[in-house]
C-alpha cells in the first residue's frame, strides 16, 4: 500500500475508533529532571512535522465507503493545537499527574486534524517537569513512535542547533486531484473480493511465493494456516478470568520500573529473553491477584503485538496482533519456562502472515457489524502486554533530561494493559487498568511488583 492510503490494518483501527472501548490511541508519560523549554520544544516539533509526513496529515474517508481511508496533507497546521501546556492544580504529585494523563489519553482526537498531541504539564510539587505524548495508532506503532522521536530528542542537554532543512516542497493536492484516482480506487477496491483476500491470506501463510519446491505440501500447510488463524481470530466465549469480564471506560494508570541489568541477568539465568521475563512478570501478577481473592485460575488469555518492523522503516505500523494462553503458576521458575516455550510457539504461528488479509476482509464488513464482531473477540482476552525497545543511554527533550518514560498502552477492550519501554538502563512500565473490570487496581499493582521481584531474585 502506498503512503497515500492507510494500510488495511490501519484502516481497520480507524473504523474501530467509532467505539471508544476499541480505541487504539497510545500515549506516554515522560518525567524530566526539570521543566522543558517550551520555545525549544515548539521549534523542534516544527522541524519534526516538516520531516515526518504523517505528523502533518489527517485521515479522510474513502470514496463513498468503497475505497480505503487516505492521508491528506493539512495545509495550515496550527502547531499550538498539537503542542500545548497545562498545569496541575496547586503543587501536584505523581498521582495527580497520572490521573491527568489518563484523562488526556482517553479524549478522542478531532478527526479533522492530524492525530497526535503533546501536552507539557507544569505544577509538580518537586519542581520536575512532565509531558504526556499522545498518538493515534494509525500514524505508527510504539516502536515506530520511538524512531520518529529522534526528530525532537537530543543526546545532550544543550546540543548545537540542527542543520537547516531544505526548502519544503508542497505535496500533491490529493483532494483536488482525486476524482480520476477516486474512480480508479473504487474499481480496485471493488475487485478486492473476499476470495481474492482469502487467496492472499493463504499465500502469506504458507509462504509459497518463489518456492515452487514446496507446492506439494500446500494442502497440509494451508490446513495448518487455517488452524493457526482459528487460534488467533476464531476464539469464542468470554475471558478466562471470572473477575475481569466487565468492560467500562473507567481508567487508572500506575507506574513501575525494573532495572534492565537485573532483568537481563534473571532472563539469562532462566534460559530466556527479557521479553519472556516481562510476560512472566505480568502473568505472575495476574495470578497473584486471583489467589489473593480466593479464586483459582491456571491460565489466562493474553493479547500481545509482535513487531514485524524492518531496519530503516520509521512511520507506519509494522506489527501483528497475537493472543495466547499464559500460565499464572505461583512458581516463578516454572511459569517463566512455560511462557518461554509458548512465546516461541506463538512467534511461529502461520496466522502472523495473515494479518493484512484478515484486516482487508474486515474492512469489507459494514462498520456496525465489524465493531460488534471485534468486541466479541476482545471480550475473550483477559489482559494485554507490549514491549517497546528504547535507547540505553540518557536522553533529553528541550533542555530537560528524561528520568522516566512510561507507556500508556491501549486496552482495546481488555481488562488491563502492561506496556514496558526500555529507557536508560530501566524497564519503565505503565499499568493501564479498566477499573470497572479490575475492582482493586492497587492489589493488581502489588501482585505485579511482587511477581517481578521473585523473578529478579532468580538471577
Amino acid at each position: 500500500m502506498d503512503d497515500r492510503h492507510l494500510s488495511d490494518v490501519e484502516a481497520l483501527m480507524w473504523t474501530l475508533e467509532a467505539d471508544p472501548h476499541l480505541s487504539s490511541t497510545f500515549a506516554n508519560v515522560t518525567l524530566f529532571d526539570r521543566p522543558v523549554d517550551m520555545d525549544r520544544l515548539l521549534a523542534r516539533m516544527e522541524r519534526a512535522v516538516a520531516v515526518v509526513p504523517r505528523l502533518r496529515r489527517r485521515v479522510e474517508g474513502g470514496l463513498a465507503g468503497l475505497t480505503p481511508p487516505r492521508w491528506v496533507q493539512e495545509r495550515e497546521l496550527d502547531l499550538d493545537r498539537h503542542v500545548r501546556r497545562t498545569a496541575l492544580e496547586g503543587p501536584g504529585d505523581v498521582r495527580d499527574l497520572l490521573d491527568l494523563a489518563v484523562e488526556l489519553a482517553g479524549r478522542p482526537f478531532e478527526r479533522d486534524r492530524p492525530l497526535w498531541e503533546f501536552v507539557v504539564v507544569d505544577g509538580l510539587a518537586d519542581g520536575r517537569g512532565a509531558m504526556v505524548q499522545k498518538m493515534h495508532h494509525t500514524i505508527t506503532d510504539g516502536e515506530g513512535g520511538v524512531r520518529m522521536s529522534a526528530q525532537f530528542i537530543d543526546l545532550e542537554r544543550d546540543p548545537p542547533e540542527p542543520p537547516p532543512l531544505p526548502p519544503a516542497t508542497d505535496e500533491p493536492d490529493e483532494p483536488d486531484a482525486g476524482v480520476i484516482r477516486g474512480v480508479a480506487d473504487s474499481i480496485a477496491a471493488a475487485a478486492r473480493t473476499p476470495l481474492d483476500l482469502a487467496r492472499q491470506a493463504v499465500d502469506g501463510a504458507v509462504g509459497l511465493i518463489g518456492e515452487p519446491d514446496r507446492l506439494a505440501t500446500m494442502p497440509v500447510e494451508a490446513a495448518e494456516a487455517a488452524r493457526s488463524l482459528a487460534r488467533q481470530v476464531g476464539v469464542t466465549g468470554s475471558a478466562l478470568s471470572p473477575l475481569w469480564r466487565e468492560r467500562t471506560l473507567d481508567r487508572r494508570l500506575d507506574l513501575y520500573r525494573v532495572p534492565l541489568a537485573g532483568a537481563k541477568a534473571a532472563a539469562a539465568a532462566l534460559g530466556g529473553s527479557v521479553n519472556d521475563l516481562f510476560v512472566a512478570g505480568a502473568a505472575g501478577g495476574a495470578g497473584a491477584y486471583h489467589r489473593s481473592l480466593g479464586v483459582e485460575v491456571e491460565e489466562l488469555r493474553m493479547a500481545m503485538p509482535v513487531s514485524t518492523r524492518t531496519k530503516g522503516s520509521e512511520a507506519g505500523n509494522a506489527f501483528t496482533p497475537t493472543r495466547l494462553l499464559v500460565p499464572v503458576d505461583e512458581d516463578p521458575r516454572r511459569r517463566f519456562e512455560e511462557i518461554h516455550r509458548r512465546l516461541e510457539v506463538t512467534k511461529q504461528e502461520r496466522a502472523l502472515g495473515l494479518t493484512g488479509a484478515v484486516a482487508g476482509l474486515g474492512n469489507l464488513v459494514p462498520a456496525p457489524v465489524l465493531i460488534r464482531l471485534v468486541r466479541q473477540q476482545t471480550a475473550t482476552v483477559d489482559f494485554t502486554t507490549s514491549n517497546v525497545r528504547g535507547a540505553p543511554f540518557p536522553l533529553y527533550i528541550a533542555g530537560a533530561r528524561i528520568e522516566g518514560n512510561h507507556p500508556i498502552g491501549p486496552l482495546a477492550g481488555t481488562a488491563w494493559n502492561l506496556t514496558t519501554m526500555s529507557v536508560d538502563g530501566q524497564l519503565d512500565m505503565g499499568l493501564h487498568v479498566d477499573t470497572g473490570a479490575v475492582a482493586d487496581p492497587d492489589l493488581l499493582l502489588a501482585g505485579v511488583e511482587a511477581s517481578f521481584e521473585e523473578l529478579l531474585a532468580l538471577a
